[in-house]
């Protein structure tokens, strides 16, 4: 095997027989030897990354001195996808949107991982939580975990079973196992099931057969440069290193082992946006401040409700502040928190060990075992901030393959190791040195004595300016003697706090698993009038965070079984030009009804032009925490949208919305009575009607497309537009409950006294596992459709001299939302770009590659913050050098070179430039 331009031999060329999965790769000396049991005629496949496959017949039985040259590939869209279909076809006449990145594409990335580069196709949307943690998404809603969203490697779906939503790439392969990356924005329902609502990614590994030898890589980068207060004043090195072996034995056994690590300084959150700014009032500051990057302050009481309570009119009488009783304030105030640096183990890491055994048990038919491992430190953000630490997860799949079938089955099994909260580390560092009760009676206690200091008279509020030097002094003194970070106190707390289990600590204790079993025939062997392929699967959730995550106590053993089938067809008319075809799948999970996702679609080819039109639709169950969860997120108990949860807080009674609590709130903050109808009147009485019990959501989509090559294929344009409808939109909503009835309208004396006792409890949220008043649920919005429609347009030059210049534009608008009260998780900037533009041979050795990215400010909202999300601007770059003599390529790197500081969500962290230098030797290296 030969370059047919420098006539140089060809390492690592896979050559396989058509239809089969028999095969071999060339030698370090270009050369392979095939043996195949089958008389000719028969066709060899010959292939290479670069290179443009090149198809032989074979008519002689014994066949030696065969030469093959291969041309390298200059043209665009000349690239086969799987994941569109389920079967192999051109990504120019995909019946989907669709986007592929190959070896040379995942080698070249200016980006410092493979993963992040990902932000560079269209139609993407990805945010993070943590260095090594970053989430995939497409067209709208948006999160840290995103559950409408499906990723698959080599086949096995990614998501952590507790959690429902792909891990991104902390069990994934390295970069030097990928061999390409499929993602299909918008709804796969029809053909991969639940939850692959807003779109789907395949990460495909490299085979031992086809891919052989030894290969490492190692990084040296560095972060944290120009960090702001309460981040590393100096830069932070981060290591990354790789090593992968394949090998295969007379082209019957091959196996593959890789092993790979990072670590490096997480980024840091540092926000000190106020969640409460609405209690403030007239106060220059405020005393009951709950800040989104510190914990401990999510625990707030409004003190006006200490007037009536015994010890405190006791003590006040004794220190002669009895006067002073009626000068508290209907004021919410909050412990004092601690930032989230002191919290949180922000040492990220990552260990993974991946590997397969293969086997042909005949010339049809392969047989393999895969295992995925990682383990870590990470950072995630969902309804709190959890600190992963020490976690597990581990994948293992045998899996029978033919060229037009496979059975697979596998099991994904987490430990959530060490993993705690960082929000109830917080509050419970701070209630093991003192309780609430005494440090809110402390406090106002404190507070009548200052304002008795400053001369204001007994009974009266006093000035803003005094309230506010009360406030002050009230807090250092109900402060003296508290645990700060540093001291041997502070840590033996913590570590106490970290080492017992929810809900006496903040350790989770998670070993859930998922169970899954798989099939697809094509009958292209059977039938050649039309494509069929026909498929099948049957997924267990066998839940196990011992009642730190859901109410699986012991006695109380949960799991979740649900089942699929789908059948597709699909046939070529008017001379071939347009293919039409169309699936339909049936899904059932035992606790809702079964659902059925039809999907149509056609292309119309014509020469270089190909139209596409689809109507998908696509559903998404409950997950396993919007069916089971039960949890105590300090500022509510997040419950499940079963019935049974419902049932078992009795949410209704004495409940009233969280969304007229939080103007009832507002209202108190600016001055008025939390007992004056004024106030009352604005609460709204929640009821089972508001909160609709939980079942699937689905979409239906309409999508149109156009792809085509011009200027003698040198260019590439793919343009594409969606609508989508959603129905029965699954979202979550609150409630906060009174210990006794409130009249928000009161008709008599006998009322408005019931409320004076009442209504003021609704000022703060209960904090304490087992005695909450806030509950947050999972529900669904059906007053209505939500609606929303979006398009992408790229361009692709191949320019003269093996540069190539790309750009993207996406555009993602919510057209309408879910009213007041629910959670509107659309978080999706409404206009974003990218370009890129680089050459992998300006030289021999020599290549290049730069990225730029936008993307305008967007409202986030999420369970743990809702806030503004600010434009986005950023430049990555590369340049890499191959040193032929090592076999090796040196790549000298930036991440956001600029050091433009920016967040991607909400209640995420600051994210600055991350500097590299990496080495790749691979054996096998042309």
């Amino acid at each position: 095997m030969t370059d047919a331009d420098t006539k140089e031999t060809l390492v690592g060329v896979n050559i396989l027989v058509k239809g089969k999965v028999i095969g071999t790769i060339t030698d370090l000396s270009g050369k392979f030897t095939l043996n195949v049991a089958q008389d000719p005629p028969l066709t060899l496949v010959f292939s290479m990354v670069g290179y443009s496959p090149q198809e032989l017949e074979i008519t002689n039985a014994n066949l030696s001195n065969l030469e093959v040259q291969l041309a390298e590939q200059t043209m665009l869209g000349q690239e086969v996808v799987i994941s569109a279909s389920r079967v192999e076809e051109s990504i120019l006449q995909s019946p989907v949107s669709i986007e592929k990145m190959d070896i040379l594409a995942i080698r070249d990335t200016p980006a410092d991982t493979y993963y992040k580069a990902i932000a560079n196709l269209k139609g993407v949307d990805v945010t993070s939580s943590s260095i090594n943690f970053q989430i995939v998404n497409a067209r709208g809603f948006n999160s840290t975990g995103n559950t409408r969203f499906v990723q698959l490697t080599d086949g096995m779906d990614t998501q952590a079973p507790a959690l429902n939503f792909p891990i991104g790439n902390l069990n994934g392969p390295s970069e030097l196992d990928v061999e390409s990356v499929e993602f299909i924005p918008g709804s796969a329902s029809a053909l991969y099931g639940p939850n692959a609502f807003n779109g789907i990614l395949l990460v495909n590994s490299k085979s031992p057969f086809e891919y052989q030898g030894l290969s490492a890589f190692y990084k040296q980068g560095f972060n944290h440069f120009g960090g702001t207060a309460g981040e590393p004043t100096s830069p932070q090195p981060m290591y990354e290193g790789s090593i992968r072996y394949a090998k295969a034995f007379n082209n019957k056994f091959a196996f593959k082992i890789n092993a790979s690590f990072m670590q490096a300084e997480d980024w840091y959150g540092t926000d000190q946006t106020d969640l409460a700014f609405s209690s403030q009032g007239d106060l220059p500051f405020n005393p009951g401040a709950n800040r989104v990057h510190v914990f401990g302050d999510e625990v707030a009481n409004n003190i006006g409700l200490l007037r009536n309570v015994g010890p405190i009119r006791e003590t006040a009488t004794a220190l002669g502040l009895g006067g002073y009783l009626n000068s508290i304030p209907d004021q919410i105030v909050s412990r004092t928190g601690y930032d989230e640096r002191f919290l949180v183990d922000y040492g990220a890491k990552n260990y993974k060990v991946n590997g397969a055994l293969h086997y042909r048990v005949s010339d049809r038919s392969e047989l393999s075992y895969t295992m995925n491992y990682g383990a870590g430190t990470s950072v995630y953000t969902g309804a709190q901030r959890y600190s992963l630490r020490n976690f597990e997860i581990i994948q293992h799949k045998l899996e029978l393959r033919g060229s037009n079938y496979f059975l697979r089955g596998y099991t994904t099994i987490e430990n959530s190791g060490e993993s705690f909260i960082a929000d109830l580390t917080g509050v419970n560092i701070n209630s093991m040195w003192k309780n609430n009760a005494s440090w809110f009676g402390e406090y106002t206690l404190n507070y009548m004595g200052a304002l008795a200091g400053q001369g204001v008279a007994p009974g009266t509020m006093g000035t803003s300016q005094q309230q506010a030097a009360a406030h002050t002094i009230a807090r250092g003194a109900a402060d003296t003697g508290r645990y700060l970070p540093g001291t041997p106190e502070y840590e033996n707390a913590s570590r106490e706090v970290r080492g017992q289990f929810i809900p006496q600590g903040s350790l989770f204790n998670d070993k859930s698993r998922m169970y899954m079993a798989e099939g697809q025939y094509d009958f292209r062997e059977e039938i050649d009038f039309l494509d069929l392929q026909v498929g099948a699967q049957y997924r267990v959730y066998d839940l196990q965070s011992n009642g730190t995550i859901f109410a699986d106590v012991e006695g109380n053993d949960i799991t979740i079984s649900e089942y699929g089938a789908f059948v597709q067809a699909g046939k070529r008319v008017l001379n071939e030009k347009l293919k039409i075809s169309g699936s339909i799948r049936y899904d059932k999970n035992e606790n809702f009804d079964g659902q059925f996702s039809p999907r149509i679609s056609g292309v119309l080819t014509e020469k270089n032009h190909n139209f596409r039109l689809s109507y998908q639709t696509g559903f998404r169950m409950p997950t396993t925490q919007a069916q089971h969860i039960d949890l105590n997120v300090v500022s509510a108990r997040l419950i499940g949208g079963l019935p049974f949860y419902r049932e078992k807080y009795d949410i209704f009674t004495n409940a009233f919305t969280l969304a007229s609590v939080e103007q009832y709130v507002a209202k108190v903050g600016a001055g008025a009575s939390p007992v004056s109808p004024e106030a009352t009147s604005l609460l709204q009485p929640a009821s089972a009607e508001d909160f609709p019990e939980l079942r699937p959501e689905q979409v239906r989509s309409i999508e149109i497309g156009y792809k085509s090559l011009l200027n003698n294929n040198k260019i590439l344009i793919d343009f594409a537009y969606y609508y989508n409808v959603y129905n029965d939109f699954i979202t979550q909503n609150a409630v906060r409950k009174a210990p006794g009835p409130i009249f928000p309208m009161p008709a008599n004396g006998d009322q408005l006294a019931i409320n004076a006792v009442n209504a003021p409890t609704l000022l703060t949220p209960i904090t304490t596992p087992g005695s909450e008043n806030t509950f947050q649920t999972y529900t669904n919005f059906t007053d209505g459709n939500v609606k929303a429609h979006g398009a992408a347009f790229g361009l692709t030059f191949n320019l003269p001299k093996n540069y190539t210049l790309s750009g993207n534009y996406n555009f993602n608008k919510l057209i309408t939302s879910p009213s007041e009260g629910f959670l509107n998780d659309f978080n999706t900037p409404e206009h974003k770009g990218n370009v890129t533009f680089g050459n992998r041979k300006i030289t021999k050795n020599l290549g290049f590659n730069v990225a730029w990215r936008y993307q305008t400010a967007f409202r986030w909202e999420s369970s743990f913050a809702r806030g503004d999300v600010p434009a986005v601007s950023n430049f990555d770059a590369q340049l890499s050098y191959k040193v032929s003599s090592i076999k090796s390529i040196v790549k000298l790197g930036g991440s956001n070179v600029l050091n433009n500081r920016y967040f991607l969500n909400f209640g995420g962290p600051t994210i600055g430039a991350i500097y590299y230098i990496s080495i790749t030797f691979d054996e096998l290296l042309n």
